[in-house]
């Protein structure tokens, strides 16, 4: 059974960077420019037609099956509260 990855793992084929999480920021960035100017509606189809998409790249009904359920649990327990300044 495949396990869901939890830790960063973006990546861009031909490309190295020094930190892990940068391919991850680079796609966040894509990701808002992608909903810029849409209405909420058009966001919301937006993110269901990538989530569809990309679960399909997937592929894996386990390890979908987990991320919805990580998904959800999250949901219901609500936002996490602010990291502590130190």
């Amino acid at each position: 059974m495949t396990s869901l990855r939890l830790s960063p793992h973006f990546h861009e084929a031909g490309r190295s960077d020094l930190r892990d999480y940068r391919a991850g920021d680079d796609f966040y960035q894509a990701l808002i420019e992608a909903h810029r100017g849409l209405s909420d509606e058009e966001s919301l189809a937006l993110n269901a037609r990538l989530i569809l998409l990309l679960s399909n790249h997937i592929g894996d009904l386990a390890v979908l099956r987990e991320a919805l359920a990580l998904a959800r649990s999250a949901q219901e327990r609500g936002p996490d509260p602010a990291p502590e300044a130190t």
